[in-house]
């Protein structure tokens, strides 16, 4: 059966009169929710006590997003072998959202207290915005939902990655009008064109919710005229199905014509459709002379104390009988077969699972290892990486044009498995698409350029989190490959930003990896994707840096960090030498050479970091290294001197939560004021062989001679480190 008639079968398989009633009992359910504490199907008359008195939550964007849900229902279980999908841009919509899954069973199917009964509608309505449970707002703790409403315009690109390689999914993007204002949105119209001609994908249908405010204004795209609409659109490569109208049937239409001329993403852009509907359609005109539509009271509950206002009660009373709930829903409160026919029903279903990594440690060493031997340099290494992942676990690479520049090259063409597009956000949102329904993903950035996508991932980062507590099976990580480090880049290059957010965060799923050399960042990119759950960064230079002993490649991949003692490694050091990084790596390791020329009788210790985290607090961060082997490794007496790639106020950060940041000097990256060439930066930054040997000296002058140390008995005689993290 051809797509055109897939989509006509099963249009027709629902009369516009049940979806309507649909549409009626989503409206309903979302105002109810706002508004009544009681007598939720207003089988008695409506008394002042039956209202919350203060009520939260949004409706302005909730009639707009119920009207294509209710058109949608046909084809969420009428299109024979398709997967269906539905991405909300707007976060607002959650009473939306939460009336659709009652709607559809899929509540009762991760929790019993909200089943098909007049219990179950009571919690519903009364309990909203169940903030123990649910929350007001679209988040993964609802079934269904791959996606964090209102993360700031990535739900189009997010859609799009949700459907690369899936030939058999159908991906509903809801887009706000004021949305496509978002940098995000703008750019994935265009972005989609390259997508295609790239494998075989599944289809994605944008549709705008033309409701005509943002939040506090008018939107840009609701002023456009149709004429002028429909002509931008299509200068982005889309044919536009706009409704002049609000009424279920045209809408309905409006869907089937831009489903029918859908084209999967390998063909590039296709239809959309924008929905004319006012924001907060069903709300009253006014109230006490007050004008409520077409104004940004819609945006959340237009009518404010109605429990208290007599004209607001009588406004609400007359607004709720509006939509005729006895038409509905049954006398035992559950919708009417009508509604089921228009909706469906939800399965109970399982989110993605990916099969759990094995032997992540053993692989990544042995890549390592294979790196060395061959002794390429990295832009051939991390090529080769990319593609031994891509062939085991499907791996999808994004880069912002820029795979070319950071020196990871596959021939003459790219292969199709990776997308160059001049946006960071659009290859983050691409990714996470990918990733949030079980598809392993990387993004090669500059480090400079990744900061852009800070919110972006702050934002998902939050998504995960609450992936955990829905008991959600863990995802595929989030891997940066951040390269073309601003240490031999131009001024306008040079920020490690998102090093410090993702630190700030203090999620526990971070990682920073900060590896020594090529054959290190291979490990590390290997570890990284492999690995589920988490967000890395793998913070690397693309140009040429020394290589280092690997015997401790194990220990850094599994415990964040090593001791190299083919540089020092002393049980009683006066100085502790901790480098993060392969250019702080290759500094600080000529520099402990100077210090032991300039003073042979002074006792070092060499650690190397692997694993940022590994420095905070176990009891913020799982990974870090235990208390007890911190003392032991890092002396409360002894001072270090750190040298590492990002800011150094990130790892006064992490020793901070360990109450230590006081016992560390840290020489880290510093904007100059104006350009200047890779060694003045390093001077700048104190980074140099000789800042860096004479702070080392300094702190060594610093200390009392070491015979009364130990007369003091300031040191212990050993040390002894224990495995502190998981593989």
């Amino acid at each position: 059966m051809t797509w055109s008639r897939k989509v006509l079968t099963a249009h027709e398989s629902v009369n516009s009169g049940d979806v309507d009633r649909a549409r009626r009992a989503l409206d309903y359910l979302c105002l109810a929710q706002l508004y009544l504490r009681d007598n939720v199907l207003l089988n008695r008359a409506l008394y002042p006590s039956d209202i919350v008195e203060s009520p939260t939550g949004h409706w302005g964007t909730c009639p707009p997003v119920n009207a294509v849900l209710s058109a949608l229902g046909p084809y969420r279980h009428h299109l024979d072998g398709i997967d269906v999908q539905v991405v909300h841009g707007g976060g607002h919509a959650g009473p939306s959202a939460l009336s659709h899954a009652w709607l559809t069973g899929s509540l009762a199917h991760v929790t019993d207290d909200l089943d098909h009964n007049p219990a179950g509608l009571q919690r519903l309505i009364a309990g909203f915005p169940h903030h123990d449970r649910f929350g007001g707002e679209i988040t993964p703790l609802l079934p269904g939902h791959c996606y964090m409403g209102g993360q700031l315009g990535a739900a189009l690109p997010t859609a799009h990655g949700m459907a690369l390689d899936m030939p058999n999914r159908l991906v509903i993007a809801l887009i706000g009008d004021g949305e496509c204002e978002t940098g995000a949105t703008a750019a994935a119209w265009l972005g989609a064109h390259a997508l295609a001609q790239r494998s075989e994908h599944g289809r994605v249908l944008p549709v705008i919710l033309l409701n005509g405010l943002r939040m506090g204004g008018s939107s840009l795209l609701a002023g456009l005229t149709l004429p002028d609409l429909r002509q931008f659109l299509a200068g982005l490569g889309y044919q536009a199905i706009v409704t002049r109208e609000s009424d279920t049937a045209a809408i309905r239409e409006a869907v089937r014509e831009g489903l029918a001329g859908l084209k999967p993403l390998q063909h590039g852009p296709s239809t959309v459709v924008a929905v004319t509907i006012p924001k907060g359609h069903g709300a009253p005109e006014s109230v006490g002379g007050r004008r409520i539509m077409g104004t940004p009271l819609v945006h959340k509950t237009p009518l404010i104390r109605p429990s208290q206002d007599k004209e607001e009660f009588g406004a609400l009373a007359d607004w709720l009988a509006g939509y005729r709930p006895h038409e509905l829903f049954t006398a035992r409160g559950s919708p009417t077969s009508a509604i089921v026919r228009a909706l469906g029903t939800s399965p109970a279903t399982s989110p993605p699972q990916t099969a759990p990594p094995r032997n992540c440690l053993a692989a990544s060493a042995s890549v390592a290892n294979s790196v060395r031997n061959r002794g390429v340099e990295f832009g051939s290494a991390m090529a080769q990486v990319l593609k031994d992942l891509h062939e085991a676990y499907g791996l999808r690479v994004f880069s912002p044009d820029e795979l070319s520049s950071n020196h990871i090259r596959f021939g003459d063409e790219i292969p199709d498995w990776i997308v160059e597009v001049l946006n960071e956000e659009l290859c983050h949102a691409w990714a996470q698409g990918y990733q949030e329904t079980g598809r392993r993903a990387l993004v090669v950035s500059y480090e400079a350029f990744a900061p852009i996508v800070a919110s972006l991932l702050a934002q998902h980062l939050i998504y995960r989190r609450l992936t955990t507590t829905a008991g959600r099976p863990p995802m595929p990580s989030i891997v940066y490959l951040l390269t073309s480090l601003g240490w031999q880049n131009t001024i306008s290059h040079a920020n490690p930003g998102l090093i410090d957010m993702a630190l700030a965060t203090r999620d526990p799923s971070v990682h920073v990896y900060t590896p020594a050399d090529t054959a290190r960042t291979a490990a590390a990119v290997t570890f990284a994707v492999r690995k589920l759950g988490r967000c890395s960064l793998v913070v690397s230079s693309k140009h040429p840096m020394p290589a280092h002993p690997l015997d401790t490649i194990e220990s850094e991949l599994r415990d964040g960090y090593a001791i190299w003692p083919h540089i020092a490694d002393d049980d009683q050091p006066d100085l502790i030498l901790l480098s993060a990084g392969d250019l702080p790596a290759r500094q600080l390791t000529s520099a402990a050479a100077a210090v032991k020329t300039a003073r042979p009788e002074t006792s070092l210790r060499y650690i190397h970091v692997h694993d940022l985290v590994c420095l905070g607090a176990p009891s913020i961060r799982p990974d870090a290294i235990s208390d007890a082997t911190f003392t032991a490794l890092m002396p409360p007496d002894v001072p270090v001197l750190a040298a590492v790639p990002c800011h150094a106020t990130a790892v006064h950060a992490l020793f901070g939560e360990r109450g230590m940041a006081n016992r560390l000097t840290v020489r880290g990256w510093r904007t100059p004021s104006r350009p200047l060439p890779p060694d003045r930066l390093l001077e700048h930054a104190e980074l140099d062989i000789t800042s860096l040997t004479t702070t080392a000296l300094s702190l060594l002058d610093q200390r009392p001679p070491r015979d009364r140390r130990r007369a003091t008995g300031d040191h212990s005689t050993t040390h002894s480190f224990g495995v502190s993290r998981g593989i």
